[in-house]
């Protein structure tokens, strides 16, 4: 079922996906702010480096500033009143050769975090439908 849902986000248009937050702060306010925000990168940081999938991306990371600048950037994509200010998506993984397999592994990882720290089921959808689109900006094209 979990991954019927990350297939149907993942199909989600680029055209949804907008670098101002919503005006909808729901998700924001179901996660607990930017408190659980944090609290779920927290658990999530340490699960990505940890997991053999998705540890050679995050090998050479500062740990404490990737926790910040995911928290900043979930906490805008909810409608929080936080702004990401790091490297644009598509530059910060421009040259990494991240495939589909790799960032459906950093969904599922993501959605442990979520799990773990009770973020509701209708949350985690909200949270996953405003991310979704940035598979375009993350995953490298695979030449034909």
């Amino acid at each position: 079922m979990r991954q019927l849902v990350v297939t149907c986000l993942l199909a989600a248009s680029a055209a949804t996906f907008a670098q101002t937050p919503p005006a909808n702060d729901s998700v924001y306010q179901a996660w607990g702010g930017k408190a659980g925000i944090r609290a779920v990168m927290d658990d999530f940081v340490p699960r990505l480096v940890a997991d053999p999938r998705t540890a050679p991306f995050f090998r050479n990371a500062n740990r404490e500033n990737l926790t910040a600048q995911l928290t900043d950037q979930l906490c805008q994509e909810a409608g929080g009143p936080c702004r990401y200010t790091g490297v644009p998506m598509n530059l910060a993984h421009q040259d990494l050769e991240i495939s589909r397999r790799d960032f459906n592994a950093l969904v599922e990882i993501l959605q442990q975090s979520m799990d773990a720290k009770d973020i509701p089921f209708a949350a985690q959808n909200g949270m996953l439908a405003r991310l979704a689109p940035m598979h375009r900006e993350v995953i490298t094209p695979v030449s034909e």
